[in-house]
């Protein structure tokens, strides 16, 4: 759900060294939308839940996922905290396959009662634009409505794939919030290498 942050003043405001600001879009659904026909995969696919993932393997596919669009918060995340979250009951986390190869993320959060977070969602690189990540939302929607829900909802901002927010809109999801994240490079402390996520400038201004 989107924070209680204070809003910007219009125009610009600075930056500090080392730190990235991107815009975050917050999206929602509040009913079940209607299922669209299944398209013909090039290759046959499954997913599988996986409860109490080893934290290496977990992070491993996280990153795999996510390190070209600068998913970093699992790993710098201390393992007290991420076990907690992976092994809570009301959180499913499942891994998208083809055959024994390891394709796609997808993370639903039930904590919030009557809500699901479609808290991480993505290919990896060789997997996107062949219709993978069309059967993975549909898996999404499809396991997120099963529960007792009132509201689905999830982010993507503009250090993402270029085409995440068209592809949410199109799954029926609508735009409720917009707000300004500021963060620390992860590739400046190392916890993502320098040339991750080239699209992104290197808040490194000696570079």
């Amino acid at each position: 759900m989107a924070s209680s942050a204070p809003i910007l003043p219009a125009g610009y405001s600075n930056v500090p060294p080392g730190m990235l600001a991107n815009v975050v879009t917050c999206l929602e659904m509040l009913q079940k939308p209607r299922p669209k026909p299944a398209k013909p995969l090039e290759r046959p696919l499954t997913l599988e839940r996986i409860e109490k993932p080893e934290l290496s393997d977990y992070r491993a596919l996280y990153r795999a996922v996510g390190e070209d669009w600068l998913w970093f918060s699992r790993l710098a995340m201390p393992d007290a905290e991420l076990r907690a979250i992976l092994e809570h009951p009301d959180v499913e986390v499942y891994v998208l396959m083809a055959g024994k190869r390891q394709l796609g993320l997808l993370e639903l959060d039930f904590r919030q009662k009557g809500q699901c977070e479609l808290a991480f969602f993505g290919l990896v690189a060789e997997a996107i634009g062949q219709g993978a990540g069309r059967f993975l939302m549909d898996q999404a929607l499809a396991k997120a409505w099963a529960r007792p829900i009132e509201r689905l909802w999830v982010h993507t901002c503009t250090f993402d794939h270029p085409g995440a927010l068209a592809f949410y809109r199109r799954s029926g999801f609508v735009p409720f919030a917009f707000e300004v994240e500021v963060c620390a490079d992860p590739r400046l402390s190392g916890c993502l290498p320098r040339q991750a996520a080239a699209h992104v400038p290197l808040a490194d201004f000696t570079a």
